[in-house]
C-alpha cells in the first residue's frame, strides 16, 4: 500500500546468525574459550536480539473445506550485508558484550501458518509482505490471505470499533503455507546497533535482508525442497524484483513464481513524481486509464458513462499510448489546434474541464486529479482506491491533502490485528505494534542494477533485476495484478512495465495479468478479494510442479 510521498503496504527481512565463543583470560591467566554473555550457543542468537516465538492452532474454511493449521508468530535475527559470522566468533568477549558499539542487527517478525495433515516438505510456501517502504504487513495479513479477516465497508469509511474478525474464505492456506513478514523496524520487527538505518533502509539493503530471512526460514523449518513463491504488494513489488534476482543468481535458489500486486518497478512512472523530471511523459500516459475508470465510477463522464467499464478502458488505453503519448512527446512544438483536440479528448475521458487541462499543459497528475474530480461537491477523491471519497481538508488547495481510503480502513486493520495477535497468536503482550514507520528521510534509493554501478536518481528502475532472474531461471512464472481504481500504482503502469522488460519474446509467455474493479488494496472489495484468491490459487496450482 502506498502512503505519504510514495508507497505503503507488505515487506519482510531476515538473515541467519551464529553464536560465538571468544578468547578471554581466565583468573589463572590462561587463555580459554568462553561463551559471550550476550549470545549463547544457539546458532541464531544475536548480540542485541534473541529470537522469540509463540505457537497456536486454528482452523479456516476455504471453499467449504475446513483446514486445520499450526501458527507460529516469532522473530528471526537478520544481519546486514558484510556481516561475517567467523569474524564475530573470533571477537573478544568484551566486544561481543558491548551493546553500545554493537554492529547493526534486525529482529524480523513473521507469522507463519502451516496446514496440518499435509506433507510439509513438498507443500508450497509463500512469503508475503506489504511495502511503503516503511509498512508492516498487517494489510495482506488481515485483509487478503490470513485465516482471519477484518470486515470493512466497501467504498466508504468503516464505523469505529467494535470491528468484526471473521473466517477468511479467501485465505491461500488451501494451496500454500503462508509466511507474513514485517519489514525491519515495522510491526513487531526492530532494528538496533551502529548505523542501523543505513544497514536496513534502502533498496539494496532491504532486499539483502529479505534474502537472508528467506534462507533462514527455509533452514529453520526444513522447507528448502518446497515449491516457493514471493508475494509483494506496492513497494513489495520492487522488493520482489530485487529479491528474486538475488535469490536466483546469487544464492542459487530458484522460485516457482512471483506475484506482483499493485506493482511499481520503474519509479520514473510514479504518479506524483513527473514534475521532478519534466522530460519524462510516460507517467502521464500510464495513469490516464485509472483516471478514466475513476470518472466512470463516480459518473463524471460528460454525456453519461459507457455501459461497461472494460471496453471503455481499452479505448482509453489505446488513446493514451498513441495520440496522447505522441502529443506529449512533441512538447512545446505541439500545434495549438492539436493541443485543443487532445485536451477535449482528455476532458471527455476524465471529467476534468478542458480549460483546466489546457492550463495544466495536458499533464494531469494524480494529486491534481484527486482534488479536482469532485471539487464542486467539496470532496477529495481517494488515491489508493479512487472509489472512496472524503470531505476536502482545504477547499483552496491545489492537490489532495489526504487519502480518504487510507482514512477509511486503517483503524479497522490496525485495531483488529492488535487484538488478534495478542489473543489468538499469543504474541506481543508487552510490545508496541508499529503499522508503519517513517523511513523516507533515511531511505537509500540508489540501486545497483545487474551489471551496473549503483545509481541514485529520481526514478530508480528494478526492471533489469526481474528480467535477469527470468533469463537466469526461464521456468520462473510471474503474475501481475492490480486494481482499476488504484491511482497510487496505476494498473496500466504495471502492464506497461511488463511489456518493456528486457527479456526474450518467448519469456513474455511466463507472465500473466489480472485486473479487478478495486483499488490498491484489491482485497478491500469483497468480489475482487474472491477473484484475487482464485487467480493466485490457480497460479500456484499450475506452477508448483506437484501435479495438482
Amino acid at each position: 500500500m502506498i502512503r505519504k510521498s510514495l508507497l505503503l503496504a507488505a515487506v519482510a527481512s531476515f538473515a541467519f546468525n551464529a553464536a560465538h565463543a571468544a578468547e578471554t583470560k581466565s583468573p589463572t591467566g590462561k587463555t580459554e574459550k568462553k561463551a559471550d554473555a550476550a549470545a549463547t550457543a544457539a546458532p541464531d542468537k544475536g548480540v542485541l536480539f534473541t529470537p522469540t516465538s509463540a505457537e497456536s492452532e486454528g482452523s479456516v474454511t476455504v471453499g467449504g473445506k475446513a483446514i486445520a493449521y499450526r501458527a507460529v508468530a516469532g522473530t528471526i535475527i537478520v544481519h546486514p550485508k558484510g556481516w561475517d559470522d567467523a569474524a564475530w566468533r573470533e571477537a573478544s568477549a568484551s566486544d561481543l558484550g558491548d551493546k553500545k558499539n554493537a554492529k547493526a542487527e534486525a529482529s524480523i517478525f513473521y507469522t507463519a501458518y502451516f496446514a496440518k495433515g499435509a506433507p510439509s516438505a513438498n507443500r508450497p510456501v509463500t512469503f508475503l509482505y506489504n511495502g511503503g517502504p516503511g509498512s508492516s504487513t498487517v494489510w495482506l495479513h488481515m485483509g487478503a490471505f490470513g485465516p482471519k479477516r477484518v470486515v470493512t465497508a466497501d467504498d466508504s469509511h468503516t464505523p469505529a470499533a467494535p470491528y468484526s474478525l471473521v473466517n477468511n474464505g479467501n485465505s491461500l492456506l488451501d494451496v500454500s503455507d503462508l509466511v507474513f513478514i514485517d519489514a525491519p523496524g515495522t510491526g513487531f520487527s526492530r532494528i538496533a546497533g551502529k548505523d542501523k538505518e543505513k544497514a536496513f533502509f534502502g533498496i539494496d539493503a532491504d532486499a539483502y535482508a529479505f534474502t537472508q530471512f528467506v534462507k533462514g526460514f527455509l533452514s529453520k523449518y526444513g522447507r528448502w525442497n518446497s515449491p516457493k513463491y514471493l508475494f509483494g504488494e506496492s513497494y513489495g513489488t520492487p522488493r520482489s524484483a530485487v529479491l528474486i534476482n538475488e535469490l536466483t543468481t546469487d544464492e542459487n535458489v530458484d522460485f516457482n513464481g512471483v506475484v506482483l500486486l499493485s506493482q511499481i518497478l520503474d519509479f520514473s512512472l510514479f504518479a506524483g513524481l513527473q514534475g521532478a523530471n519534466p522530460g519524462n511523459v510516460e507517467g502521464y500516459v500510464t495513469q490516464l486509464p485509472t483516471m478514466a475508470a475513476t470518472a466512470w465510477y463516480h459518473n463524471r463522464i460528460p454525456g453519461g458513462r459507457p455501459a461497461a467499464l472494460e471496453p471503455f478502458l481499452k479505448e482509453v488505453e489505446h488513446f493514451a499510448s498513441t495520440e496522447y503519448a505522441a502529443a506529449l512527446a512533441q512538447g512545446s512544438e505541439l500545434d495549438p489546434a492539436a493541443k485543443q483536440h487532445i485536451a477535449e479528448k482528455l476532458a471527455g475521458y476524465t471529467g476534468i474541464s478542458t480549460a483546466y487541462i489546457l492550463k495544466a499543459n495536458l499533464r494531469l497528475d494524480g494529486p491534481n486529479f484527486s482534488k479536482q474530480l469532485q471539487d464542486a461537491d467539496g470532496l477529495t477523491t481517494g488515491r489508493l482506491d479512487t472509489r472512496f471519497s472524503g470531505a476536502d481538508m482545504d477547499p483552496l488547495s491545489k492537490d489532495a491533502d489526504y487519502d480518504p481510503q487510507s482514512a477509511a480502513l486503517s483503524s479497522a486493520y490496525v485495531s483488529a490485528f492488535n487484538d488478534y495477535v495478542r489473543k489468538d497468536l499469543h504474541y506481543g503482550q508487552d510490545e508496541v505494534f508499529k503499522p508503519s514507520i517513517e523511513v523516507f528521510p533515511q531511505w537509500d534509493w540508489s540501486h545497483a542494477s545487474p551489471g551496473m554501478p549503483a545509481l541514485k536518481m529520481v526514478g530508480t528502475s528494478v526492471l533489469p533485476d526481474l528480467a535477469t532472474a527470468m533469463k537466469y531461471n526461464p521456468q520462473l512464472k510471474v503474475m501481475s495484478a492490480g486494481g482499476y481504481y488504484d491511482l497510487a500504482t496505476p494498473y496500466y503502469q504495471g502492464w506497461y512495465e511488463m511489456h518493456h522488460l528486457p527479456i526474450p519474446a518467448n519469456l513474455q509467455q511466463n507472465i500473466e495479468y489480472h485486473y479487478y474493479e478495486s483499488g490498491h488494496m484489491v482485497y478491500a472489495h469483497p468480489e475482487a478479494a474472491r477473484k484475487l484468491h482464485d487467480d493466485v490459487a490457480s497460479f500456484i496450482r499450475r506452477t508448483n510442479n506437484l501435479g495438482n
